[in-house]
Order: C-alpha cells, then sequence, then structure tokens
C-alpha cells in the first residue's frame, strides 16, 4: 500500500538543481506549460489562423495523449516509484535527459519531416519506462510491475499510430489514441481505486469509504471490455451495453467513497468530481452508439473531465506533499479545480449544442489555458526550488 503514502515519501539527502531532484517537478512542469498552449494552437489552427509549425487535428489527438497525459504519468510514476521500493528512479542529469526526451518529441513532432517526428517521438517512452522497470525489479515489487506493462502497451499504441499516420499501415491513426486513452482510464481507475478512498478517510471527518476488491475487479473488467468494444467498433447493442454496465460498475464504485463528504476540501473533492467523468463518459459512449450524443462528447468529456481533472488534483497534492508543504489548497488551487470543471462542461456543452460550438470551444479553452497557467503561477517556485523541509526529494 505504500502508493497511498505518496506524499510521505521521504527520500535521502543528495545534490543537484532541485528542478531535477524527482521526477514530478520537470514532467508537472513541462506538462502543464505544454497543455496550457497546445490546446489554443490547436483551436488557433482551427479557426484558420496561419502557424508556422504544423498543427492538424491528428496532432491535437496525439500529443495531448502521447505528449501532455503520458509527462504527468511518467512524473507521478518516478514520484511513486521511490514511495514504493525506497530505491531512487531517475534524477539529476538522468532525469534531466530524459525530460529533454520529451521534449524534443513535441518539438519534432510540429518541425521535423514526419518520419523524424515519429522515431524520435516514439522513443520517449522505452527511455523513460526502462529505469521504472529496473527499480521495481530491484525492489522485487511485482504488484506494481503491471504499470510498466501498461506503459510497454502505451508504447505500441503510438508506434501503430505512426505507422498508420505515415501510411505504413492500413488502419486509422484515431484507433491507437483512443487505445491509448483506455490505458489511461485504467490506470486513473486502478490508482483512483488505491488513493482517492485514503485520502477521502483520512482528510474528510466522519466519511466511511467503502472499497470491494470484487466490484472494483468487475468494474475494471466492464470498462475495460467497453472500451475495447468501441475501439474494435462491434456492433451498438454490444458496445453500448458493456458501456452501460461499466458506467454503472464505476458510479456505484464512487458513489461507495461517499464523495458527497468532501466539499469542504478541495484537493478531495477535485479527485472525486473528476473520477465521476468516468462513469458519465461511458454512459455517453453507450448513447453514443445511437446517435445520441457523439463519440467526441464521450471522448472529451474522459480526457477534459477525467483525464485532466484526476491529473489537476494530482499534480497539486503530490508537489505540496513533496515538496514540504501542507497538504492544503489554497485560493489559487481551488482556482485551477474550478476552471479544468468548467472546461469540460463549455466542452460537453459545444460538443451537444451545435449553436453554442464555437463560443463553448473558446470559453471552454479559456478555461483550460487558464488552470494551467494558474498551476505554473503558483507551482513554478515550488517545483525549482528545494523543499521547505531541507529534505531531498
Amino acid at each position: 500500500m505504500a502508493l497511498m503514502t505518496i506524499e510521505e515519501a521521504r527520500p535521502a539527502p543528495g545534490r543537484g538543481a532541485p528542478l531535477f531532484a524527482l521526477g514530478f517537478r520537470p514532467f508537472y512542469l513541462l506538462a502543464a506549460a505544454f497543455g496550457a498552449l497546445a490546446v489554443p494552437l490547436w483551436i488557433a489552427a482551427q479557426a484558420g489562423v496561419r502557424l508556422p509549425v504544423r498543427i492538424d487535428m491528428l496532432w491535437h489527438m496525439h500529443e495531448m495523449v502521447f505528449g501532455f497525459a503520458l509527462a504527468v504519468v511518467v512524473g507521478f510514476l518516478y514520484t511513486a516509484g521511490y514511495a514504493w521500493t525506497k530505491l531512487w528512479t531517475p534524477r539529476g542529469k538522468v532525469l534531466a535527459a530524459i525530460a529533454a526526451v520529451w521534449v524534443a518529441g513535441r518539438i519534432a513532432m510540429v518541425a521535423a519531416p514526419p518520419v523524424v517526428g515519429a522515431l524520435v517521438d516514439a522513443a520517449f517512452l522505452p527511455v523513460a519506462a526502462w529505469p521504472l522497470f529496473r527499480v521495481l525489479k530491484q525492489a522485487g515489487n511485482m504488484r506494481n510491475m503491471f504499470l510498466v506493462g501498461l506503459l510497454a502497451l502505451l508504447t505500441l499504441a503510438n508506434v501503430c499510430y505512426h505507422a498508420a499516420a505515415l501510411g505504413w499501415i492500413h488502419a486509422d491513426p484515431l484507433a491507437p489514441v483512443h487505445a491509448a486513452i483506455l490505458l489511461i482510464v485504467v490506470i486513473e481507475i486502478v490508482i483512483g481505486g488505491r488513493v482517492i478512498p485514503m485520502f477521502t478517510r483520512n482528510g474528510a471527518p466522519g466519511s466511511q469509504p467503502v472499497q470491494d476488491a470484487r466490484r472494483d475487479k468487475w468494474a475494471l473488467v466492464l470498462t475495460v471490455l467497453a472500451g475495447l468494444a468501441w475501439i474494435a467498433g462491434l456492433p451498438a447493442p454490444a458496445t453500448a451495453s458493456l458501456a452501460l454496465f461499466a458506467a454503472v460498475g464505476q458510479a456505484v464504485r464512487l458513489l461507495g467513497w461517499q464523495p458527497w463528504r468532501t466539499w469542504r476540501n478541495p484537493l478531495l473533492w477535485i479527485l472525486h468530481m473528476s473520477y465521476f467523468w468516468i462513469p458519465f463518459g461511458f454512459l455517453l459512449l453507450a448513447l453514443a452508439q445511437y446517435g445520441v450524443v457523439t463519440g467526441s462528447a464521450a471522448l472529451h468529456v474522459l480526457t477534459v473531465g477525467a483525464l485532466a481533472g484526476l491529473i489537476m488534483g494530482m499534480i497539486t497534492r503530490t508537489a505540496l506533499g513533496h515538496t514540504g508543504r501542507p497538504l492544503k489548497a489554497g485560493r489559487g488551487e481551488t482556482a485551477m479545480f474550478v476552471l479544468v470543471q468548467a472546461a469540460v462542461v463549455l466542452r460537453f456543452a459545444a460538443g451537444v449544442v451545435p449553436a453554442w460550438r464555437d463560443i463553448g470551444l473558446v470559453l471552454a479553452t479559456a478555461c483550460w489555458s487558464a488552470a494551467f497557467l494558474a498551476y505554473l503561477a503558483v507551482y513554478v517556485p515550488y517545483l525549482t526550488a528545494a523543499r521547505i523541509d531541507g529534505r531531498e526529494g
């Protein structure tokens, strides 16, 4: 259960630039900066603004998953990896080099020839996953080794995307992106099931979150099956039924965690509210099979709502804990959380009300970027300075 105490990890003293003392520091900073910039660039490109770099719909889909989201995933796993094993994950010059590979991938995807961009981008996940694998193997931590397997599957999805985008295989390039989103949802479900009830129990007086291993397993299985049916393009009745069962399973799971007891604590309600978008997203996925809503509406609820919301909840919480600060949300954090939730509501409205599409996209983008710019304004000083308690990390 070491993951549950990620905020309490206490690395041994060491030296080096604080920015590269632990994985969350550079990757949270890079992801927030990239997220704040990438979505407005995409909206500008959609509006017909001529940009000096190559930006299209495929770029947007790919980069928000394999660029933005995976930077946070890697930063989180490097940080959690120490808590699990008490062995160092990459830091110092090694961590800086891995972060540089990620940056090179983002630049190559818009400025390099497509083949070069694909090669540079595809290098990041293997380079990032290998040190985590070594640490878990050395510690004998088989319980969390499945996450390395998920990173391997994400690598495969990324390679398939590039092969399809370059015309090397006859496939829709969006299918691997959808598969990657499903894999990240699985990570959210597993990690969320470990930490959200514990955080709630500790941070919401009087709460008694329920964790049921059998129920959680079925909810996960149904979610994976629904996602696979969606990606494979199975007949609407099959996909819709599985998606509906997945939505119910995840909703029951969330209700067991007693989200209504968290409203006084922003660091808690952001996690519960963001997790809510997983069952709602699968409900929309079921409805999309019959044309009630678009598949894009379901997809953006899962990405802007669940993925980005949980990201914002965790990159604040873990950054506070690992820089030696109290786990308490101030006005800045509360504003970030509200802005992310506003972004998903506005993006959903833009997807289901055609008359609101243009203004909805602009407002959703403004809220999204404001949230991550606020994160940078508050957390750059935290991420680039040593821990205030004098410890390394």
